[in-house]
């Protein structure tokens, strides 16, 4: 009998109605190592969120009761863990919306199991890689022109005034003020932050700078804070904000 206990298993809720669905996802994912529920409504999803503080959610747009994007715009606030969706097929209005209200990542229908778990694990990676920024920076903050970014609290302010970012929101902000004055490639910033190879058709990155841009007010029609680099990437720009 070995005398080291087993590290806990990652915990996933999936909330979705769709019974047969559901239960093959669990079962796979059980079968990969991790320890898995099934919610399979929205209007009582937030509240069983709130409460068991998975390490990550999958969560389906249409729910009966409440819709995904409602149930992760009440709990993005207070839950810390990773939101994973499930959109329909070639929806992307749902793949926009979702991360406009706090989603991590996204999934479209039917869902490919093996690619599931590629994107589960990177996702939580990125939690662990966000703990480890902490302990690069020494817990100090970061501070960029009007910007400053305190990683130990994970706050953001802007002109001393606080802001309200998603977590997917502050890993980008940290890694562009980490590189402030540098061009970071599309390639790289995906990669570093969602842990898989970026496929060049994914807009998620894209989205992401462009809420940012509005959450720090940087919303010109040529942005001078994070700035585009045309085929390349983007800059936070060091000297100008």
């Amino acid at each position: 009998m070995s005398s080291m206990s087993e590290a806990p298993k990652p915990y996933i809720l999936i909330v979705e109605d769709d019974e047969k669905l559901a239960a093959l996802i669990r079962e796979y994912l059980e079968a990969m190592g991790f320890a898995v529920a099934i919610e399979s409504r929205g209007d009582t999803a937030p509240a069983r969120i709130l409460a068991e503080s998975p390490d990550l959610v999958i969560l389906d747009i249409m729910l009966p009761g409440l819709d995904g994007v409602n149930v992760c715009r009440q709990i993005r606030p207070k839950y810390h863990g990773a939101i994973l969706m499930l959109t329909s097929l070639d929806e992307e209005v749902d793949e926009v919306v979702g991360l406009e209200v706090g989603a991590d990542d996204y999934m479209a229908k039917p869902v490919r199991p093996r690619l599931l778990v590629a994107h589960i694990n990177a996702l939580l990676r990125r939690g662990e890689r966000g703990r480890e920024t902490e302990s690069r920076t020494n817990r100090d903050s970061l501070s960029v022109g009007k910007l400053v970014l305190n990683p130990q609290s994970r706050e953001v302010r802007v002109d001393g005034q606080p802001l309200d970012l998603t977590t997917a929101e502050f890993e980008l902000l940290a890694l562009l003020m980490e590189k402030a004055g540098e061009i970071v490639s599309r390639e790289f910033i995906y990669e570093t932050l969602r842990g898989i190879e970026y496929d060049g058709l994914d807009r998620s990155i894209d989205l992401r700078v462009a809420r940012l841009r509005k959450k720090i007010g940087d919303t010109g029609k040529s942005p001078t804070m994070i700035k585009s680099v045309r085929g390349v990437g983007y800059l936070l720009a060091a000297g100008h904000v």
